[in-house]
């Protein structure tokens, strides 16, 4: 097989989620990588934080000479074979460290005395990092925006994908936005938060013309921040607002918030830890917005929602949660969403049905 050259083709990469293999140091990692990325590193933390010492109080050679005795021998046949297995199974990735330095050029070296010739990207993590900042920052400045907003149980996320060209920022974010939006497993960093939107945008403007549609959303998303280029851009977007009688949203939310999120804590944690586990997260969402709603309102939502799991919790039935879903959002949510609006009324370009934004975004993007 003809080996392949190495590439300095970020924009290839991230569109066509070509794997990529990061040999940092898995702390390196965790801190933010690229969502085709997988980690299979050359040093583990603490042998990378005694090169470091080394190389900083003895110099380039005394570090690396220190670099093959700390990987050396079996550690050093495991990590090699991670590597070709890697290279066997995507034949088409590169490999990359932070720098397209020496990190990756010994990785490089080492699978080619294993047989295998595998390309690097250039520049590495930085590069590839300064080229999602920069490509982020110019599709915020020259693409078309339209915002999908509406009360709180709309489905707007359901009616997103059904657009020509969404960005789910939601789904990128792994977290629904409000104080019950916490998913059953974490958030990415804000630095891998920012990668996968770059990479979204990227192929959002890459794939058609014409505007994209993001969910109308504040500045934090949970706990991943929007850049705020986007959130201005965002603010002045014209507004599709999406409305649904309040029965339909009721079976939303409780759909989404009860009935989705206990099989999620039942998948991840089994039948008894998941209950009450799912449990913690209903009654904690609720006590976090406590100072909000005020010290009554709170009281009296709390004790419905405490009687819709004792209910469920006998009979397995979800129905008894419509009464505190249906106060929150009449009490709570609709009166604050209604204001918001209220100040944002100019931008309106179409409300109604999931149908009429579909249609309505289907002459922005005629086929």
């Amino acid at each position: 097989m003809a080996s392949r050259p190495d590439t300095d083709d970020y924009l290839n990469l991230f569109l066509n989620d070509i794997p990529l293999m990061d040999v940092r140091a898995p702390v390196e990692f965790s801190k933010g990588s690229f969502p085709s990325a997988v980690n299979a590193p050359l040093m583990n933390d603490e042998e990378r934080h005694r090169v470091g010492i080394c190389y900083k109080e003895k110099g380039q050679d005394k570090a690396i000479e220190l670099g093959h005795q700390l990987v050396s021998g079996d550690l050093k046949a495991q990590r090699i074979e991670a590597w070709t297995r890697f290279a066997a199974q995507h034949p088409e990735g590169y490999l990359f460290c932070f720098r397209g330095g020496l990190r990756s050029r010994l990785t490089q070296e080492w699978i080619r005395d294993a047989g295998i010739d595998y390309p690097l990207v250039k520049g590495g993590y930085k590069a590839l990092r300064r080229f999602l900042i920069d490509s982020l920052e110019d599709i915020i400045t020259t693409a078309s925006f339209r915002i999908l907003s509406g009360r709180t149980g709309t489905g707007k996320t359901r009616v997103l994908h059904r657009l020509p060209n969404p960005v789910d920022l939601e789904g990128l974010a792994n977290h629904r936005g409000s104080s019950f939006g916490r998913k059953v497993t974490p958030q990415p960093s804000q630095i891998d938060f920012e990668n996968r939107l770059a990479v979204s945008m990227l192929k959002a403007h890459h794939k058609l013309s014409g505007p994209m549609y993001l969910e109308d959303e504040s500045r934090l998303i949970g706990r991943c921040s929007l850049p705020e280029s986007l959130r201005e851009k965002m603010g002045e977007a014209p507004l599709m607002i999406l409305e649904r009688p309040m029965t339909e949203r009721i079976d939303i939310i409780r759909a989404d918030y009860v009935e989705d999120m206990l099989a999620d804590y039942v998948a991840r944690d089994g039948s008894e830890a998941g209950w009450l586990n799912f449990r913690d997260y209903l009654l904690s969402a609720l006590d976090r917005i406590r100072k909000r709603l005020g010290g009554e309102r709170h009281q009296r939502l709390r004790r419905l929602m405490e009687q819709a799991l004792e209910h469920q919790a006998v009979t397995g039935s979800t129905e008894a949660h419509n009464a505190w879903i249906e106060a929150l959002l009449g009490n709570y949510y609709d009166p604050m969403y209604d204001y918001q609006l209220s100040q944002k009324q100019g931008r309106i370009v179409v409300r109604g049905n999931p149908d009429d934004i579909i249609d309505y975004a289907g002459t922005e993007h005629p086929s």
